[in-house]
């Protein structure tokens, strides 16, 4: 059977700089069956779920209902409920953890500041606490929006929690069907494509460490795609997978053509050259699509190590 991802594997369509943007992402437990949209279809109430999307606008927080992996009955009880709440931005990247009987108490925290990297409200409205758990590892079953995620992510989901892996979750959306099984791992707000278990083990493990793995990685959801592609490859290029090591700090022009500044810690900083072509042959972005389209892919031109002051100084 020919799928969305089937052709995209095939076609060698590369995954870097394909991740959903997202500086802090906002999950809430949510169990029983998803629409499309899940946080208006599913058995949450569509109108908390219209304020609740309202209310992140424009501010830089994601909101996605999550669920543990398995059969997704639900008797409609009060039930109390999950909620993570993570920034990924490098520097201050944190990973706070709630629960509520009322999901309407969300609509008490304060989005813009959330956006900005801070906490404070979910402390205080949900007794919000840093998560010492292990890393968590989203993956996107959403079959409503398109039956890869739930052909390849369900069975991906199921075996990561068989197998032990106490922060798996399944996710509503994380955009690029064509590339699943997708996943996220927070805190760190890095995203993976075609995802196998035994990776995804090696990808946590790293990120318990503090470190990313490049290989099969769609970028970190803390940059625009040019920046995503930028900040990959010069990880590739440098060898430097600490997960907070690199920042990009400047994106100069437009589509088609970017220059992306990326800045390590230690004061380096590199010029990377990104330009956006489409994919060739026109394929099926999503297995719902009715028209072949050329999805757009992000194509490191160059990487060039910028002479800082101090360097020239010395």
């Amino acid at each position: 059977m020919s799928t969305c991802s089937t052709v995209s594997h095939d076609l060698g369509e590369p995954v870097s700089g394909t991740a959903a943007t997202a500086r802090t992402w906002l999950l809430l437990e949510q169990s029983g069956p998803w629409g499309a949209k899940a946080l208006t279809s599913s058995h949450l109430d569509p109108a908390l779920g219209r304020a609740l999307e309202a209310a992140a606008k424009d501010t830089g927080v994601r909101i996605a209902l999550i669920r543990r992996p398995g059969r997704h009955a639900d008797s409609g009880k009060p039930t109390t409920r999950q909620v993570y709440v993570a920034h990924t931005v490098p520097g201050n990247v944190w990973l706070r953890s709630a629960t509520t009987r009322d999901p309407r108490d969300l609509l008490d925290l304060d989005f813009a500041a959330l956006g900005r990297g801070e906490h404070s409200t979910f402390d205080s409205v949900l007794g919000g606490r840093p998560h010492t758990g292990d890393p968590l590892a989203l993956v996107c079953t959403n079959g409503k929006r398109d039956r890869c995620c739930a052909l390849l992510g369900r069975p991906l989901a199921a075996e990561l929690a068989a197998s032990g892996v106490e922060g798996a979750w399944e996710v509503t959306h994380l955009g690029g069907h064509r590339f699943s099984p997708t996943l996220l791992v927070l805190p760190y707000g890095y995203a993976y494509g075609r995802a196998e278990a035994h990776t995804v083990k090696e990808v946590l493990h790293s990120a318990q460490e503090g470190r990313i793995v490049v290989e099969g990685c769609r970028g970190s959801s803390a940059w625009e795609r040019p920046g995503q592609a930028a900040e990959l490859a010069v990880r590739t290029a440098v060898r430097e997978y600490a997960a907070e090591a690199l920042t990009v700090v400047r994106t100069d022009g437009a589509a088609p053509h970017w220059e992306v500044t990326v800045a390590h810690a230690d004061g380096r900083q590199w010029l990377v050259l990104v330009a956006q072509t489409a994919s060739l042959p026109p394929r099926p972005e999503s297995c719902g699509a009715s028209a072949l389209g050329s999805p757009a892919r992000m194509d490191v031109v160059a990487v060039q190590e910028l002479r800082t002051s101090a360097a020239l100084a010395s």
